[in-house]
């Protein structure tokens, strides 16, 4: 280090903007890929030998690069992709800073091989990591582009330390193809590893089979299984595709696709809104499944706050993170008793959107609702429904028809009672197989779901504290929490601004009565400074009302009449959220005849 001033060389510049965006061979086949995309390119060959650590090379039939673009094209912040500020804010490509190319030619040795569409020949240009690139000779190639990459971070040793074994290193390009597989279904990929194919992806636009095989292969049979297709449009925005019912939750999040205008990206906004949308729905530490994909105008997102445009940003953070949240909150709550579960069957493709699920749109800004079930049949109220009354969704009336009337012309999702299984589950008959119902897990949902209607239909009510709590806060904090008193007392705390780092509770919601008011307090506005709303008193109310609902709810070893039982799968049917319990676990299971049959050994 001296204490002068100087100008960084241009080789050691490519090299530093290398570490932003080449980490490992996935990083370089990401770029690659990316260009290649943007390139109009329908198939993409990626060609790899020891991880892609010794050789990295990427093929397509895309537009190409005209010969005298060629030096142009490994030169710092060369782009065909944007022109001026404008083109900037309303980027429509996957890359467009051109620093691509030179960062990756820095830190290899790099072939660029290309032939435009329009011209008959094609050219080559060759890089070994230094500055100077060599002169242009011609070379037989398609129409299209070959991007070579060998012995990456050769010429920086430091760098190349960080790499991991060959098989690390492909598990990484493997899920990068994966990622990019996912955005683009109507382009074939190819990956091939040491010369054996990892993966050999047909296209699949509007070809139902096809984009059946390909989410199977990307995502797996279980997927398709529990997927629950989500489609809604408002105000500018998009969002469709498939999130996995509860019951599919991970201990590791690492079937989460979320697509902003194409662009895979791992957003906090988009990670919260969706984590909200299943709260009270999952097991303690596990994860949700998704592929998503969000569309909106290219304005309203600032796709360059991220070297690796990992992450963006959205212009209006608030309406997008609703938008997420109710189009999601809702899906779930519909469940798989909708009439919609799971097949096991691909979903539906619609043509000219990338795996777009072809579902009947939902109504613009939804609020949670119980939809009603086509049910004809009732039960009478014995000791279940005097604790719960048994009540047809959408009216006050009561019916006692029995499941032996001529009414009962269709069996409704859960089936029919048959009786119960050492005084925990219920066993019923449902089309096509036997239904498994743990009666406390159900009910306990039941009477939770209930009690949040009731205290949502009435305002948050305040209780004063019989000793005023001053808390000791930052001065940013004491200023939001002044300029946010309306929200405060919309949610049920009253409070009072002491001095320059002092706040006063001096109201909490009665709900909570007994409450930490200081750990509250510093709960909401902690989220308030991340989020810039903030969802803490509706969980803690939430809590309290989950613990009522338990003591409430039928106990184990409890016996129930035919009537009750029958009564507690047509309160499941028509309740949101109904096939997990409070805790995240599941309420009740199905086996076909299938899954019956093959337990039994019948047919063979």
């Amino acid at each position: 280090m001296t204490d002068r001033i100087r100008q960084l060389p241009a080789q050691l510049i490519n090299q530093i903007a290398a570490g932003e965006v080449v980490e490992r061979p996935a990083s370089v086949a990401k770029e690659l890929i990316e260009n290649s995309l943007d390139a109009g390119a329908g198939r993409i060959e990626i060609d790899v030998e020891q991880g892609g650590i010794k050789l990295l090379r990427v093929r397509d039939d895309g537009l190409g690069i005209a010969p005298e673009d060629l030096v142009l094209a490994l030169s710092r912040h060369a782009t065909s992709k944007i022109a001026d500020l404008a083109d900037l804010e309303s980027v429509a490509t996957l890359g467009f800073r051109g620093e691509a190319l030179p960062s990756i030619a820095s830190v290899s040795r790099l072939e660029l091989s290309s032939r435009h569409r329009d011209a008959g020949e094609a050219w080559c240009i060759r890089s070994d990591g230094g500055e100077r690139s060599s002169e242009l000779v011609p070379t037989a190639h398609p129409p299209g582009t070959t991007v070579q990459v060998r012995d990456l971070f050769y010429n920086t040793p430091a760098r190349r330390k960080f790499l991991r074994t060959d098989k690390t290193e492909l598990s990484h390009l493997e899920q990068l193809v994966r990622r990019v597989a996912l955005a683009r279904c109507d382009v074939r990929f190819r990956l091939a590893h040491n010369g054996r194919v990892v993966f050999d992806l047909a296209p699949a636009q509007g070809d139902e089979s096809a984009a059946g095989k390909r989410l199977k292969s990307l995502l797996g049979a279980g997927f398709l299984e529990h997927a629950l297709a989500v489609s809604q449009e408002a105000v500018g925005l998009r969002l469709h595709g498939w999130l996995a019912s509860p019951g599919f939750s991970r201990s590791q999040a690492d079937l989460q696709f979320f697509y902003v205008n194409g662009r895979m990206v791992r957003d906090k906004l988009v990670a919260h809104a969706v984590r909200q949308a299943y709260r009270d729905l999952l097991h303690h530490g596990r994860h949700p499944a998704y592929l998503l994909y969000f569309e909106l105008p290219p304005i309203l997102v600032d796709v360059n706050v991220h070297p690796a445009k990992q992450e963006v940003r959205f212009r209006e953070g608030r309406q997008v993170h609703d938008f997420i949240f109710r189009a999601l909150n809702r899906r779930l709550a519909e469940g798989l008793t909708r009439g919609e579960g799971a097949s096991g069957e691909a979903p539906p493709v619609a043509v000219g959107a990338p795996l777009a699920g072809s579902v009947q749109s939902l109504p613009d800004s939804p609020e949670p609702y119980q939809r009603t079930m086509p049910l004809r049949v009732g039960e009478r109220r014995g000791g279940y429904g005097s604790s719960f009354d048994v009540q047809r969704p959408g009216s006050g009336e009561r019916t006692q028809v029995g499941q032996d009337s001529e009414v009962a012309t269709e069996i409704p999702p859960l089936g029919y009672a048959l009786g119960q299984l050492h005084g925990v589950y219920i066993l019923a008959q449902a089309a096509g197989g036997l239904v498994i119902v743990d009666m406390h897990a159900a009910h306990e949902r039941i009477g939770y779901e209930r009690l949040k209607q009731s205290w949502e239909q009435g305002a948050i009510r305040s209780q004063p504290l019989l000793v005023p709590v001053l808390v000791q806060v930052s001065t940013r904090e004491a200023d939001l929490a002044e300029s946010n008193l309306d929200l405060f007392r919309r949610l049920g705390m009253g409070l009072d601004r002491m001095g320059e780092g002092s706040l006063t509770v001096r109201e909490i919601p009665a709900m909570l009565h007994g409450a930490d008011a200081e750990r509250l307090l510093r709960d909401l506005l902690s989220d308030l400074t991340v989020h810039g709303h903030s969802d803490r008193v509706r969980e803690e109310i939430n809590a309290v009302l989950a613990t009522m609902a338990c003591h409430r709810s039928v106990r184990a070893n409890r016996q129930l009449t035919l009537e009750e039982m029958n009564a507690l799968l047509r309160d499941i049917e028509c309740t949101e959220r109904a096939d997990q319990c409070n805790h995240g676990r599941p309420t009740w299971m199905k086996l076909s005849m299938h899954e019956l049959d093959r337990l039994f050994l019948r047919g063979r």
